[in-house]
This record gives C-alpha cells, sequence and structure tokens, in this order.
C-alpha cells in the first residue's frame, strides 16, 4: 500500500524494475519495495543515486541538483531557509513540497546581494564566510593576494572564506591625541630640561597612513620629537622662559609639512610642563626672591618720598595758614586724648607747647 505523501521502489536483485505512486498493488517473487516520505523534501538513499536516476519514471519525481566544489547552495521550504548544502549531488521530490535553491559562488570576492542578509547576521553562513566591520568614526582598506583593493567606508562587509588572501587595515578618523612626556632636552647654554608636550592630530589620508607609511603615529611622535629637540636647542634658558609660546608656533610650522606625508593633519599642539632639574629651581627661587625684594623696596622708597613730599606741603600749608594750623594742633589732641584719661593744660602757651614739655623730656 502505497500513500499519497509516498513513493515506492521495487528492487529485484538490488536492481529499481519500477516506481509505485499512490495504490495497492501486488509484488511478485524476489521483489522489494522501499518507501520513502515525500515530505521530506530531499531524496536520501543507500543506493547509487546516479544508477536510480538512469530509471525514467523515478527522475520525473526528482529535481536534481549538482553543487560544485567552490559552490555552496542555500535551500528553502516553503519560503523559508531550510539549510545551507555543500559540495555533492542532491535529490528533492517534486509536487508535495514547495522549495527553491540559491546558489552561490564562493570564487567571488564579496557575498553577493542575492544572499539574505539576515542569514549572515544570526551566523547560519559563519563558517562560509569572512566578516570585517568599519565602524562609523573608521576608515579601511581592503587588501587582497598582498594587493591593495579597495577603501572600505563605515559599514560591515562580508567575504566568501576561499582560498584567496584577505586583510582589512583601518584606522580611527577622529582627533587623536600624542602626549611627548619627560623629554629632556638641552637648551643652547646647556641648561638641562624635562618637557611634557602634546600633540591633536586627525587622518586625512588613509592610504597615505596605512598602506604608504609603517606605524604612523610612531613616526609623528618621534617626528615631532626631533623637532621639539632641535627648537629648544637653538634657544638660551633665558630666551625659553620668556617666550614659551614661541616654542609651539616653531614646532607646528616645522612638523605641519612633515605630518603632510604620513597622511595626517596637526590641529593643534601645546607645552604642558617645563621641569627644572632641582639646583636649577633653587638658583630660579632666589632669583625670583631677589626680584621680589627688589620691587618691594623700590615700592617702599616710593611711597617714603611721596609721604615725605606730602609733609612738606602740609608744612608750608600751615606756616602760611594759621587756621590749619590750630585744626593740626586738634587733631594731634584728639589723637593723645583717645590713649590718655586725663589732660590739664594751664599757661598762656601755645597748646602744641605744652604738650610738648608733658611729653618730652
Amino acid at each position: 500500500m502505497i500513500h499519497t505523501d509516498q513513493i515506492g521502489l521495487v528492487f529485484k536483485n538490488g536492481a529499481l524494475v519500477r516506481v509505485l505512486t499512490e495504490g495497492k498493488y501486488w509484488l511478485g517473487f524476489g521483489e522489494l519495495v522501499e518507501t520513502f516520505d515525500k515530505s521530506k523534501i530531499q531524496f536520501e538513499t543507500a543506493h547509487n543515486l546516479n544508477v536510480l536516476l538512469q530509471n525514467v519514471d523515478l527522475s520525473a519525481h526528482l529535481e536534481v541538483l549538482d553543487v560544485a566544489d567552490h559552490e555552496i547552495v542555500l535551500l528553502y521550504r516553503e519560503g523559508k531557509f531550510s539549510q545551507v548544502l555543500t559540495t555533492g549531488k542532491y535529490a528533492f521530490w517534486k509536487g508535495l513540497t514547495a522549495f527553491s535553491f540559491v546558489k552561490a559562488d564562493m570564487n567571488a570576492l564579496e557575498v553577493g546581494a542575492d544572499i539574505d542578509r539576515n542569514l549572515l547576521e544570526k551566523g547560519y553562513l559563519n563558517r562560509f564566510v569572512r566578516q570585517h566591520k568599519i565602524e562609523s568614526f573608521e576608515k579601511g582598506i581592503l587588501f587582497v593576494d598582498g594587493k591593495t583593493a579597495r577603501l572600505l567606508e563605515a559599514g560591515c562587509y562580508y567575504f566568501w572564506g576561499n582560498s584567496r588572501n584577505l586583510a582589512v587595515m583601518k584606522t580611527d578618523m577622529r582627533q587623536q591625541v600624542v602626549d611627548l612626556a619627560g623629554q629632556e632636552v638641552l637648551t643652547k647654554d646647556k641648561a638641562q630640561l624635562r618637557i611634557n608636550f602634546t600633540v591633536q592630530y586627525k587622518v586625512l589620508d588613509v592610504v597615505k597612513a596605512l598602506v604608504d607609511n609603517k606605524d604612523f603615529d610612531r613616526q609623528l611622535y618621534v617626528q615631532t620629537q626631533m623637532i621639539l629637540r632641535e627648537v629648544v636647542g637653538r634657544q638660551t634658558f633665558d630666551e625659553l622662559m620668556d617666550n614659551k609660546d614661541q616654542i609651539v608656533e616653531q614646532v607646528l610650522a616645522a612638523a605641519q609639512v612633515k605630518a603632510q606625508t604620513l597622511g595626517v593633519e596637526l590641529t593643534g599642539m601645546g607645552v604642558k610642563d617645563i621641569i627644572l632639574p632641582g639646583d636649577v629651581r633653587d638658583i630660579m627661587n632666589q632669583v625670583l626672591i631677589a626680584e621680589k625684594r627688589a620691587q618691594a623696596n623700590v615700592i617702599m622708597r616710593r611711597e617714603e618720598t611721596a609721604s615725605t613730599r606730602s609733609l612738606l606741603n602740609t608744612a608750608k600749608l600751615m606756616e602760611e595758614n594759621a587756621m590749619l594750623f590750630k585744626l593740626k594742633e586738634m587733631e594731634y589732641v584728639e589723637k593723645i586724648a583717645e590713649k590718655i584719661n586725663t589732660i590739664s593744660v594751664s599757661g598762656g602757651a601755645q597748646i602744641v607747647d605744652q604738650l610738648k614739655t608733658l611729653f618730652v623730656r
């Protein structure tokens, strides 16, 4: 008995003699029947498939798919992904279940648009595909068999895992910082300093940065370091202290040209610290203290001169104006009265003269 969803193959002496579809049949002596479920789509048998396909009746019920060594096939059942078929010959039952195929040539470099990206994201094809992701702030370069192929913008790229040698180099396109910390340099007058310097840069030309130069960021560090030493070495210690801002201008002007050969643009730089040796620092502190003391002495002398001049002007005014002299007397009396409880004044002499006899021996 062969049901609707079955196919029967009758063998005699190991050879396929006929194909049975739905219905009831009698078998002859020496005949054996194998039934196959058509709902399973794929026809799988222990017999040689090529020999069985020579039977015209069986071939009419099957769709045969031959997958080459450099190919894979995506099998879809009722419009839904079912499995990946690799190298080999496959047979599928016709009629009962709808199925379709998507064949991919793995000799191609990049996975084509006919391959569903959802399958790639979910990992169904991981063992067949190489994935490279370029972030939104990055750019990359694709190398195929050691040769530069093309520039990669931000995105996710899928390449077939074939025998071709494939590599991706990428770099950050955002502004970056290089710190030159603790640079020990000598000035023109042989003063030893330690300088902390910083450089900001952005990559402009990815090919120059990654292909034409090796470790472009390291080269930028070394070039800036050498230029900084050269600029500082042309100035004396005092000139350096007086014109620290000019260091940045001179280093930037010299480093900008060399940075272009690395494919980068210098966006800024600056001196973070200038650290002096201990003995030099002590001397500088002594000089600073001496300068401040001298400034303080100048200010004191200037104020004393102004005060003396003011007293002289006041004396001249009191000499010319008796009323002003009397007011000055009253001012002194007020100041003395703040410190003395009782003062007795007698006689006809001037008050100031009487006070003099009280307080001056």
